[in-house]
């Protein structure tokens, strides 16, 4: 996929209040590691994350997606009336039906007109609404459009606690194939993308690619849906690992094909971040350098669809990020599905 006339304009987002700690859940589950004599610790060693956060309980996935949506406009300052089409792309939903992308378009008050959906791909799916947005206004339907995605993994982690502290048989094995949701953090972020000369000073939207190896798609598998108790997750994490490095590779191939780059274009990448390890080897199997990388996982831990934006908003915030860098966005979710963009340097503002 390549674009020639897409440029962000502007990226927010949201993070809750409540901070929760690996070391709390180990705490809350040790009837389990006392039976499995398993110490305090493991959750962190293996995954990285010592922290992640977790919204209020009764927080609806569309108030967050829609708050950040809307900082999201006041940053860009681009008329409501110019926003074409609004992608809710979140995991979390309010509801089954409707989308609830209908609830952001209405808090946002944005236009009749404006095309109002929800997009779902696991941890990719924020990644994947961005191209859908680019290809509408690359062949000029529409000028300008919103992604918004709201992801509070709070639900999931209590609901495993509670899964595993419940069955009387649990030990190791239950452990390790909810290790995954244990590591699930919240957060919000939105995204203006425009038509190139509506926001002269943004970042171009080169292109990327993408591919699929849905073979794998048993490797991770959450609640069936109309799942009312919570949305308890099975995840072989390792095998997961694994197989998505795998995919990476491949797909960075085709990457650098279709822009014409090879690894001394990408100054500073952002990655879909799951945990250390995983972090570490996709970008030691990409041969990229992990100084390049902006690490957001073990604060905020695991946060679905909204950990590649919210790293890219913090890495601009912190300076990492500067407007004349050219970037790598790398995401991938389960299915397996990987998804690359390239983004080049931001004009300088007038």
């Amino acid at each position: 996929m390549r674009f020639h006339r897409v440029h962000i304009d502007s990226i927010a987002y949201e993070l809750p209040q409540r901070v929760v700690s690996s070391e709390s859940i180990e705490a809350r589950l040790q009837p389990i590691y006392d039976r499995c004599k398993l110490r305090v610790g493991r959750l962190e060693l293996m995954s990285g994350i010592q922290t992640r956060r977790h919204f209020e309980p009764g927080t609806k996935p569309s108030a967050i997606a829609a708050r950040a949506g809307a900082r999201a406009l006041e940053q860009s300052g681009l008329e409501r009336e110019r926003i074409g089409c609004l992608i809710h792309a979140s995991v979390c939903r309010d509801f089954l039906e409707p989308a609830t992308a209908s609830v952001v378009h209405h808090q946002l008050e944005l236009p009749d007109d404006c095309l109002a959906f929800d997009l779902s791909n696991a941890c990719l799916g924020f990644a994947n609404a961005m191209v859908v947005v680019a290809e509408m206004i690359e062949r000029g339907s529409i000028e300008a459009g919103l992604v918004v995605a709201g992801e509070d993994g709070g639900p999931l982690v209590e609901a495993t606690i509670e899964a595993l502290l419940a069955n009387p048989k649990s030990g190791k094995r239950e452990l390790r194939d909810a290790f995954a949701s244990l590591t699930i953090g919240s957060g919000a972020a939105a995204m203006v993308l425009t038509r190139a000369d509506l926001a002269p000073g943004g970042r171009p939207l080169l292109g990327g690619a993408a591919r699929a190896a849905t073979q794998h798609h048993v490797l991770c598998h959450g609640a069936e849906t109309g799942n009312s108790t919570g949305p308890l997750m099975q995840t072989d994490s390792e095998a997961l690992m694994l197989a998505g490095n795998e995919l990476a590779r491949e797909t960075w191939r085709h990457f650098e094909g279709e822009l014409g780059w090879n690894r001394s274009h990408v100054e500073r990448i952002i990655t879909h971040q799951v945990g250390v390890a995983h972090r570490k080897l996709t970008l030691e199997t990409l041969q990229l350098d992990l100084d390049l990388d902006f690490p957001t996982v073990e604060s905020l831990g695991n946060m679905g669809s909204v950990s590649l934006p919210i790293s890219l908003a913090r890495a601009q915030e912190s300076g990492f990020v500067q407007p004349g860098h050219s970037l790598a966005l790398l995401g991938i979710g389960s299915g397996l599905h990987c998804l690359m963009l390239g983004l080049g340097p931001a004009a300088t503002r007038a």
